[in-house]
């Protein structure tokens, strides 16, 4: 009897901790990869769903470290560095027997600061923003394995990236142009996927194991334009980078009538992304470092997640979550350590409709970004600063239909 009253109510709540709360993570992660629809117990589910971002990371005790741009010490020495953002998802399941396909489009990577020309930074960054566009297909095959069953996952994914960033490149005088300097990029590519799960359904149980693969780009062209500063010009330009890969191990399970725990932890290959050079393609030389280059100087990404969800009745089902995700900044730039609670809730008004709500607020901590070189690359020389714990908040929607 037990083990029924378990069944009713955990097979609602396995795949509401998949948006048990919007994230906030490290590197250049927006929304990440997420297949969980994959797992949608109906023969054909849709979902879609839009999680807002409003991240108030505040830079202080700025310094100027170089005044060959010109002095900009007399400029305020803080700045709002972060911008809000919002990450959309929808996706598609279809399955047949022992066959589902999961059709989505998503956002995982981006990025988007816009501290302005007016502080004493501006030198290393006046307004940098990343985009990225994943289309991906993927399918599993599962089979009994004791008392549960064994899902093989396997699936590709083609995305597009797109961004730009702008620097104080020279202070002049206002007939001379704005003195900013910017890097215009885009380039497209693919991926794969591959991964296993168990599921035992009338326990919840469930656990997953999935790689995400490196997407290169290799061809990543655009345009360095210097038109606002004396003597410049448009100049074409080429470089290359590799969005990362990352492993994720995801586990939840029935504990009592109606209760459901969860949890997952996934690594992302962030350190692949150090300091990116582009190079003229007009025939120009190219110095060592490049013409200009893509600074990030990340350390891998760590992110936890655990929480409890309950189910109230057959409309109403609810959860809790913490997380805890590990700053990619290693000595530069402000992605510190990140702690937030996370809560949802869904109402399903009938049998086959599903609408979820969740929020999350935390603490990005505090550090600092100084100069310090590695692999024979200096970073930080342009600017240092502090910044203290900070608030992160976040708002999601969903709907799904069922069919």
């Amino acid at each position: 009897m037990a083990s029924r009253m378990i069944s009713a109510g955990v097979l609602s709540l396995a795949l509401f901790s998949t948006l048990a709360q919007p994230s906030f993570a490290g590197g250049l992660d927006r929304g990440g990869y997420n297949i969980d629809l994959l797992f949608d117990q109906s023969r054909f589910s849709a979902q879609s769903a839009v999680i807002y971002v409003m991240p108030q990371r505040e830079l202080e005790n700025v310094k100027d470290n170089t005044a060959r741009r010109g002095n900009l010490s007399g400029r305020p020495n803080s700045a709002d560095e972060t911008e809000n953002y919002a990450v959309p998802y929808v996706g598609f399941k279809a399955g047949y027997e022992a066959v589902d396909c999961l059709f989505d489009y998503s956002e995982p990577f981006g990025v988007h600061t816009n501290p302005g020309v007016n502080w004493a930074g501006a030198n290393s960054n006046v307004e940098t923003k990343v985009d990225t566009e994943n289309y991906a297909a993927t399918c599993s095959y599962k089979f009994d394995v004791g008392p549960g069953q064994l899902r093989l996952i396997g699936g590709a994914f083609y995305q597009r990236l797109d961004g730009f960033q702008e620097k104080l490149v020279a202070v002049l005088p206002p007939r001379f142009g704005t003195g900013i300097g910017r890097l215009d990029i885009a380039d497209e590519s693919g991926g794969w996927r591959a991964g296993v799960a168990y599921e035992i359904p009338e326990y919840g149980v469930r656990a997953s194991l999935v790689y995400n693969s490196r997407v290169k780009y290799d061809d990543l062209t655009g345009t360095l334009n210097l038109s606002q500063v004396a003597g410049g010009a448009i100049i074409p330009v080429a470089g290359s980078a590799e969005a990362p890969d990352s492993l994720e191990l995801k586990l939840q399970s029935g504990i009592a009538p109606d209760w459901l725990a969860f949890g997952s932890v996934k690594w992302t290959n962030w350190s692949l992304l150090q300091s990116i050079p582009f190079c003229p393609t007009n025939g120009l030389a190219c110095p060592a470092g490049g013409i200009t280059s893509l600074d990030l100087a990340y350390r891998d990404g760590w992110t936890v997640v655990g929480g409890v969800g309950h189910k109230f009745n057959d409309q109403w089902t609810a959860a809790l979550s913490l997380t805890w995700d590990r700053g990619t900044s290693d000595g530069y730039g402000s992605q510190t350590d990140t702690w937030l609670v996370g809560a949802g809730a869904a109402y399903n008004p009938t049998e086959n409709v599903e609408w979820r709500v969740a929020g999350s607020l935390g603490v990005m901590t505090s550090g600092e970004s100084g100069t310090f070189t590695r692999d024979g690359v200096t970073y930080g020389n342009d600017a240092t600063y502090t910044f203290g714990n900070d608030l992160v908040a976040a708002v999601s929607t969903s709907i799904k239909v069922k069919f």
